[in-house]
């Protein structure tokens, strides 16, 4: 049995406000609350009050802010004493880290994160560290790495009636099952989180399956079906102020455009994603909205030549985010586009950690 989705990572004052609260609201009643908190001289409330601040703003694509936020958590959490509040502001900077698409410094700091989680007792700290270097790993296409450690979390999400927790570990494996090429697993994991994220009420965990399913019902040309699961979830992400799951909707209702030969709409959409993962400075998700662009308009009559330096530069950049997948996107994109690679392109040794 699963309870209610929670949100452990607002603390202190912040422990009223729900998991589907709009971030918008969040960051108003943490600004709040951390000043009341700096004023108190209360060094472990200011922690817990600015990693609501901090997440706030890393979710709203505020990233200079957030950054700022974790630090200034982290530091006051140190002064306190306090190891659990230490590993939740390492978490939050872990988590900043990765969707900057700095995966080395994401893994140092979730390493971190969870061994702080560890010696201070907190099982919840350390549970989503650890899920954020599986998720880490999984986001490089480390799948062989990675696969046990989402299996044990799911195991321990289950064991715990953590429903959201559950909800993630099931949409992890769910999409290393997709990328490796076993949709209906894939499919039937994405449908199960739908069904207990709306269990669960955990509307933003329901939204992030809405959208795995979308992927894999296109994939098997069912458009308009899949379409709708995006407008669903794009509802909630609007409602929520969910900046950067808004631009992967947007990207992954490109995807379907453009699986369906729609070009000109896939072109479209593709430009807005890469607009908004731009306006909130993700390079991993306006890489991939790039290479969907560059996809679209060669479909649409753009001049080869051009289409393969994109290409190699695309390639070059997944590389240096550290995407162990990037030289095979890249690839399938010049195969399925019939252009020839132009020069030889060096990717850089990305590392684990």
């Amino acid at each position: 049995m699963h309870s209610k989705a929670m949100a452990p990572e607002y603390q202190g004052a912040l422990t009223k406000m729900s998991v589907n609260s709009s971030l918008t609201d969040v960051l108003a009643e943490g600004v709040r609350h951390l000043r009341e908190a700096e004023l108190s001289g209360s060094q472990q409330e200011v922690a817990k009050c600015g990693l609501a601040v901090a997440e706030a703003h890393r979710r709203l694509g505020n990233i200079a802010e957030a950054d700022q936020a974790w630090k200034a958590s982290y530091r006051a959490a140190r002064s306190a004493g306090d190891l659990g509040a230490m590993a939740w502001a390492l978490w939050s900077g872990g988590t900043l880290a990765r969707q900057r698409g700095e995966l080395r410094l994401a893994l140092r700091l979730l390493g971190l994160a969870a061994d702080m989680g560890k010696r201070g007792g907190d099982v919840v700290a350390r549970g989503y560290s650890l899920a954020g270097l599986a998720e880490t790993g999984r986001i490089q296409g480390d799948y062989g790495t990675v696969a046990v450690l989402h299996e044990q979390l799911l195991a321990e999400a289950r064991a715990r009636g953590e429903a959201r927790h559950t909800v993630w570990a099931l949409e992890g494996i769910a999409q290393i099952h997709r990328n490796t090429g076993s949709l209906d697993s894939a499919l039937a994991m994405f449908e199960e989180a739908a069904e207990l994220a709306g269990n669960a009420d955990d509307r933003r965990g329901r939204a992030w399956a809405l959208r795995g399913m979308a992927d894999i019902i296109s994939l098997r040309d069912d458009p308009e079906r899949a379409l709708a699961l995006l407008t669903e979830a794009e509802l909630t992400c609007r409602e929520m102020k969910l900046s950067s799951a808004l631009a992967y909707n947007h990207k992954m209702r490109a995807n379907v455009f453009f699986r369906a030969h729609r070009y000109e709409e896939a072109r479209q959409v593709y430009e807005e994603a890469l607009a908004e993962f731009r306006a909130m400075a993700e390079p991993r998700g306006e890489a991939l909205a790039r290479l969907g662009l560059v996809k679209s308009l060669a479909r649409l009559g753009r001049d080869r030549n051009e289409t393969a330096a994109d290409l190699g530069e695309l390639r070059r950049t997944l590389s240096r985010i550290g995407l162990l997948n990037a030289r095979d996107m890249v690839d399938k994109a010049y195969a399925e586009l019939g252009v020839t690679p132009v020069g030889a392109d060096s990717d850089e040794e990305s590392g684990h950690r």
